[in-house]
């Protein structure tokens, strides 16, 4: 191991200094990684301020959120390859630089219009930034042992970024206001530019290659009528005519994306990214983990603030033990474990735990106690998502030629945007069905209206919560009959794996 470190950085006195370029490396990627992951929900809780200063409909205030989603799920592909043509840190760069121009933007917003346009605008550059942070990092860490450090490090931040979202947001909307929410992230886009000139290198983009146009229109449209289809489904059903419209044309989209692929001289997604067994299996690992985790998200924060009276503070701090132990099974368990153990045996443990977590939840009622009975849920969750996403990051992106880098990150973020998505309406319409019939069918004595609708709302919770915990147990299934690959320190070296061009 060592005579290839030195090979790589030149000679004796070269490591030293290279780890610590790369370590710094690491910061730069994971603040810009951070600041994507956290604006996904950073503003659900500053959503009703907002509300409130632009007079939103009921109607349309979902569209702070899923302007944001629909943008970033559908372009992402196109964010990869782009990264991959042009180069990565440029496009890191211009990502970075870009989104913190549509924070600004949406800060200053004075009409509900403009703060919908800065939230896409939000997502254009997320889908372009995303990617290139994940190569990045794929291809600054190529020694097996920190190439486990840094992806446990990049799996913390993807699996709590969502609840620090929460937190940050709750803090921000308590003690200053809403548009803080989006003003936050200027700062931190500017210390990552500085950043990304000072410590980040990557080989030059492949500008002679040619940008495959008719697959950038089939699969990035398939993908925003996949995930505007789901953010529709919550608010108007699944059976609405303009739901079931966009689920068909994201089939038929899809489906010509996937066969014009196999015919494009310069394919915007290579099939043999998708078509290898470990990496198909850690994408979809991702993508059913990330509906119970959002499920998980979305339903614990009305039940803190709705049912147990939670400030917006508070119900962010409630969050921080499940941070707490994502970072601690990313960093501490799983980085330590996949140089000497095959990704499954991570990924499936991590899965159960977090399952096991789920059916803890289905016994809450409007009394629970947070230490007692949702604490040691949170805690498992945490653990098993920090279990599960070190692995998957690291193995999904190992063994893929440079030029292909990009796209393959996207991937990995398009299989966790379009999980969220699912997890949010899938679970949203669960429980809201579930629970008007729960009430419908107890409400007898109109002086226990109060008592009766919130059961019934805490009822909604729980058969959904039933269902996430059976998503992630099919997620542990996938895990462990897809994902094969062996330890990384027994199988293909991670330098050799990150250089050579597979297929």
């Amino acid at each position: 191991m060592s005579g290839s470190r030195t090979g790589r950085t030149g000679g004796p006195a070269a490591p030293a200094e290279a780890d610590a370029h790369r370590w710094w490396a690491l910061v730069v990627i994971a603040l810009a990684q951070l600041m994507v992951v956290l604006d996904a929900t950073i503003v659900n809780i500053a959503l009703p301020s907002a509300q409130r200063d632009l007079d939103m409909s009921d109607a349309n205030r979902q569209w702070v959120i899923t302007a944001y989603t629909l943008a970033f799920g559908g372009l992402l592909l196109l964010g990869g390859r782009v990264a991959d043509l042009v180069g990565r840190k440029r496009t890191f760069v211009i990502g970075l630089i870009g989104f913190a121009a549509a924070s600004a933007i949406g800060g200053a917003a004075t009409t509900s219009a403009m703060l919908f346009g800065a939230r896409a605008l939000q997502g254009v550059f997320a889908a372009v930034l995303a990617p290139s942070a994940l190569s990045l990092l794929t291809t600054t860490f190529t020694d097996p042992r920190e190439r486990g450090k840094a992806f446990g490090i990049y799996g913390a931040l993807a699996g709590s970024g969502s609840a620090i979202g929460f937190i940050v947001g709750g803090v921000l909307t308590e003690y200053l206001n809403w548009r803080w929410c989006l003003y936050v992230n200027i700062p931190i886009a500017v210390i990552a530019v500085i950043g990304a000139f000072a410590l980040l290198h990557d080989r030059p983009g492949h500008a002679d290659a040619r940008l495959d146009v008719p697959g950038v229109v089939l699969g990035c449209g398939g993908l925003v009528a996949l995930v505007y289809g789901f953010s529709e489904a919550q608010p108007r059903g699944w059976t609405d005519p303009l739901v079931l419209a966009l689920f068909g044309l994201a089939v038929v989209l899809l489906a010509a994306f996937v066969w014009w692929q196999t015919r494009a001289p310069t394919p915007l997604l290579p099939l043999h990214v998708i078509r290898e067994r470990n990496r198909a299996g850690c994408f979809l690992t991702m993508m059913l983990a990330v509906i119970g985790m959002f499920g998980l998200f979305l339903f614990m924060t009305y039940y803190l603030q709705v049912i147990l009276g939670y400030s917006p503070v508070r119900t962010g701090l409630a969050f921080l033990p499940l941070t707490a132990a994502i970072v601690v099974g990313s960093t501490q368990i799983s980085a330590r474990l996949l140089p000497h153990v095959g990704p499954r045996m991570l990924m499936v443990p991590g899965m159960l735990l977090a399952s096991g977590g789920m059916v803890i939840l289905t016994r809450m009622t409007v009394h629970s106690e947070y230490v007692s009975e949702i604490l040691p849920a949170l805690l498992l969750m945490g653990l098993g998502m920090g279990l599960t996403f070190m692995p998957v990051f690291s193995t999904a992106t190992a063994g893929v030629a440079p030029k292909d880098s990009g796209v393959t990150s996207a991937t990995v973020n398009t299989s966790q945007q379009v999980g969220g998505s699912i997890g949010t309406a899938l679970l949203n319409t669960i429980a809201t069905s579930t629970s008007a019939s729960w009430i419908a069918a107890h409400l007898k004595d109109p002086a226990q209206r109060e008592l009766i609708v919130r059961e019934g709302i805490v009822h909604g919770y729980t058969v959904a919560i039933w269902v996430a915990a059976g998503v992630m147990l099919l997620a542990a299934v996938v895990a462990g009959v897809m994902v094969t690959a062996k330890a990384p320190k027994h199988g293909v070296p991670a330098d050799r794996a990150v250089r050579e061009p597979v297929g």
